[in-house]
């Protein structure tokens, strides 16, 4: 197992995410807690040492799991990490109250790290808002001891990234973003690595493989990476790309059984960072898998002073392109929570006023229309 070092401590590059656990059934809230005890028991003897929970994984039931898990092995032998659920804003008065149930749940005195869950458009107002005291209480359990390191999550844009850094930034010590070599451009990850070194925090990785998406690619593609690296499997190469990002000190992996946990493992024996050529062609697959299967608007803005609705088209285009693209997900629901209701895809009149001035010629009515069914499905 590669180890990185983090202040005083030596971190697997590889962290067990307890999102996607082994389930019965096919019901997501029912974990499969056997075969959840065998994959913790053949990491820890693989050398993973940090694990990753949050509240609301598994409906609630994961950090139990987890932790029962977890409960076999002396405390200092592993790290562990939860989050503040603030991706639901119910929940935003009630830290103390969920941090107290979350150490219970998890069966510890300590969080090793622990996170403002999914900075993001929805939730940033209520996140700097300090009627709240969401930030306060929980540096007041950071100096305590209850919580050893502070960091955050973030969905979110480059701006909304920037105003909590802007408002929190000297105290927050870690980063998890959604980072891969599709997002690199597609989800501005690269800006928000450099955004991140800004501030001398060291970035932790969420959605590795894309949920998936990048374990499989077209037979084409396939053939260009073996061409490269023959003895290397396809999801390997994205985890090598995340060796390549010099700030990355914990990759996640929300691994669902326990081949997937022995193939990642493998991976993470060694570190074989990607050279030039190597980089380079994983960003002409990313960027065919993206131009195959988005809307190809560049943000020229030619559009809104058309619009009688006064929408933001290049905004609503971006999200309907990754709810597009991810077949749809939560990113792009989680954001327009923020918009106005009279500024949403539904709001389009279908006018094509700005589709007479469109330099690319997109159909942007036919997209406001798709992007509103699509949401409603």
């Amino acid at each position: 197992m590669i180890y990185k070092t983090f202040q005083d401590m030596r971190l697997s590059a590889l962290g067990l995410g307890a999102m996607r656990l082994p389930v019965t059934d096919g019901e997501y809230a029912v974990i499969d807690e056997a075969e959840t005890g065998r994959m913790v028991a053949y990491a820890m003897e693989h050398g993973i040492n940090y694990y990753d929970t949050a509240w609301g994984y598994h409906d609630g039931c994961s950090e139990a799991v987890l932790g029962k898990a977890l409960s076999r092995y002396p405390r200092e032998r592993f790290f562990l990490a939860d989050k503040f659920p603030g991706y639901d804003l119910s929940n935003m008065d009630k830290v103390e109250m969920i941090f107290e149930e979350q150490l219970k749940r998890c069966g510890v005195e300590y969080f090793d790290f622990y996170l403002f869950h999914n900075v993001c458009e929805m939730n940033i107002d209520a996140y700097l808002d300090k009627k709240y005291g969401i930030f306060e209480y929980l540096l007041k359990q950071k100096q305590s001891g209850r919580i050893r390191h502070l960091g955050f999550s973030a969905h979110g844009s480059y701006n909304v990234m920037k105003r909590f850094l802007e408002a929190y930034g000297e105290q927050m010590e870690f980063c998890q973003i959604q980072l891969n070599y599709l997002d690199w451009s597609f989800q501005d990850a690269e800006k928000k690595v450099e955004l991140l070194g800004e501030y001398q925090i060291p970035v932790w990785v969420m959605e590795p493989l894309r949920g998936g998406k990048l374990s499989e690619l077209s037979e084409e593609d396939t053939k260009k990476l073996k061409k490269l690296r023959p003895e290397e499997d396809t999801p390997a190469w994205a985890f090598r790309f995340l060796q390549t990002v010099p700030s990355v000190t914990v990759t996640l992996s929300g691994m669902s059984n326990l081949k997937q946990l022995k193939d990642n493992i493998r991976t993470f024996e060694t570190e074989r960072p990607l050279d030039r050529q190597e980089f380079d062609t994983l960003m002409e697959i990313a960027d065919g898998m993206v131009k195959k299967r988005i809307l190809p608007c560049t943000a020229c803005r030619y559009c809104t002073s058309h619009c009688p609705q006064q929408l933001d088209i290049p905004s609503l285009l971006s999200l309907y392109n990754e709810h597009r693209f991810t077949e749809g997900g939560f990113i792009a629901p989680m954001v327009l929570m923020a918009v106005p209701e009279e500024k949403r895809p539904d709001a389009c009149i279908g006018c094509r006023s700005c589709e007479a001035v469109c330099p690319q010629q997109i159909k942007i009515s036919e997209a406001m229309a798709d992007f509103s069914g699509r949401l409603r499905a």
